[in-house]
């Protein structure tokens, strides 16, 4: 898991939470497998001109976000909506599809458009062995986790919480292998802030690009 700290401005996320208002939504139940199906209770942005430039928004801020990048090293997104949850609404737990349109997928993402204050409860919760981890982040932040992760949206008691939700194909399958390469790419970064073009940063540059050779999918 990793949070993504302004994913958008405040100008866009106001832009993007006016453009969505004049949206019409759909039981969110209907894009649901049939197990989660049973415990999901929010509203969905139907497909057409607003969602498809909402997709395209949220697309460019992920693709100019270094830490996304470094982090997912993202393939290809295969899927974006929009979810509302208004009093009573949430979504139990459930471990989110595994192939998408016929496409692995390998991470999720949940992009907050309400501000923490705007409604209670709503937490995003990744239910871990060792304890859940409850996130509820501030408008124009996003977080990214596992899809295979265990997780749920508990209950709205009041307000409105707005999120953009979307799914990604990393080049990168195994979690353990995106680790490394993420690690590897601080400590790139953070040598040649340090060195500049260096024997070390060229070590651990060349060590970086001939494991991604390795491990990725073409």
């Amino acid at each position: 898991m990793i949070e993504l700290e302004n994913l958008c401005s405040p100008d866009e996320v106001a832009a993007l939470a006016q453009l969505i208002s004049r949206g019409d939504y759909a039981d969110g139940g209907k894009t649901a497998g049939r197990a989660a199906r049973q415990v999901k209770l929010n509203e969905q942005l139907q497909t057409g001109g607003v969602l498809d430039t909402v997709r395209q928004t949220v697309q460019r801020a992920l693709d100019r976000h270094p830490l996304y990048k470094a982090f997912a090293q993202p393939k290809s997104t295969i899927r974006m909506l929009v979810s509302r949850y208004e009093a009573g609404g949430a979504y139990g737990a459930h471990v989110d599809e595994p192939v998408m349109g016929g496409k692995r997928v390998d991470l999720s993402f949940t992009f907050f458009l309400s501000s923490p204050d705007a409604y209670e409860g709503g937490e995003l919760t990744l239910i871990e062995p060792s304890g859940s981890v409850e996130i509820k982040l501030p408008a124009g932040h996003a977080v990214l986790y596992a899809t295979h992760a265990l997780h749920e949206v508990k209950p709205v008691t009041s307000g409105e919480r707005l999120a953009v939700v979307g799914w990604v194909r990393s080049y990168i399958r195994s979690p353990q292998q995106r680790e490394i390469l993420f690690e590897l790419d601080i400590a790139t970064r953070s040598v040649f802030e340090a060195e500049g073009k260096s024997p070390l940063y060229d070590t651990l540059a060349k060590t970086r690009s001939n494991l991604m050779r390795m491990w990725a999918d073409d």
